[in-house]
């Protein structure tokens, strides 16, 4: 029962072959420490190795902590924190975009839309994977639509997902331990919506060193 902890199966679920120990806390959301701690108790019993990184020695303890994990999050509407931990047990790859492509490169500096009884989560996913994600959230009850926005009244989870697919293959960047779709490509974005999205434009231009003229004044008061 010593491994019966919340971290323990967040780990052995999150991980993927290679992982370093910080992009498994980062993750999970978890303290670097505490992880590595935990790393160490699962490769003692011979559920993890590390080599170069680290992989699953025991997929079979795995899949009992990953069904572990859904009836939990089927019982219990996960959390906004843990919104962004769940994608990363379905071994697919995503990358954060739409809202959360401004939300992630600002480091959750600016929030826009949501609210902290509906709140919906913005992922790319390979085209040839949409049925997979979309039975992965139904596994772990949690709504989850393609290229639009679920209706929170029909549903009484906070958290849900918008799925938008991709036949192009998914390039993402790594910031925070989340995997976002490009700059460029959020900065389109966030352009494209210019009039959402100015004070977020402030916040890049100065952290990325980007040439773009952005201030928190309304661009349509200057109309």
């Amino acid at each position: 029962m010593e491994y019966v902890d919340e971290t323990a199966a967040k780990i052995m679920v999150a991980v993927r072959p290679g992982d370093s120990i910080r992009r498994i806390a980062q993750k999970i959301d978890g303290s670097y420490s505490w992880v590595y701690d935990w790393i160490e108790r699962l490769e003692d019993a011979g559920f993890i190795r590390r080599d170069d990184g680290v992989y699953i020695e025991n997929y079979a303890v795995r899949d009992r902590y990953y069904d572990l994990v859904a009836a939990i999050s089927r019982s219990i509407p996960p959390l906004i924190d843990d919104g962004y931990v769940i994608p990363h047990f379905s071994g697919m790859p995503f990358a954060y975009t739409k809202i959360d492509g401004s939300y992630v490169w600002t480091h959750g500096g600016y929030q826009i839309a949501r609210g902290h009884d509906d709140y919906p989560i913005f992922i790319q996913v390979a085209d040839q994977d949409v049925e997979q994600w979309t039975a992965f959230f139904d596994e772990f009850g949690i709504p989850s639509r393609i290229e639009e926005r679920p209706d929170a009244t029909d549903y009484d989870a906070t958290v849900s997902y918008v799925l938008f697919p991709t036949s192009g293959g998914i390039t993402r960047e790594w910031v925070d331990g989340n995997p976002v779709i490009p700059l460029d490509e959020a900065i389109e974005h966030m352009l494209e919506y210019r009039v959402n999205y100015e004070p977020a434009l402030e916040m890049i231009a100065d952290e990325y060193d980007r040439d773009i003229d952005a201030s928190h004044e309304d661009p349509r008061l200057n109309a």
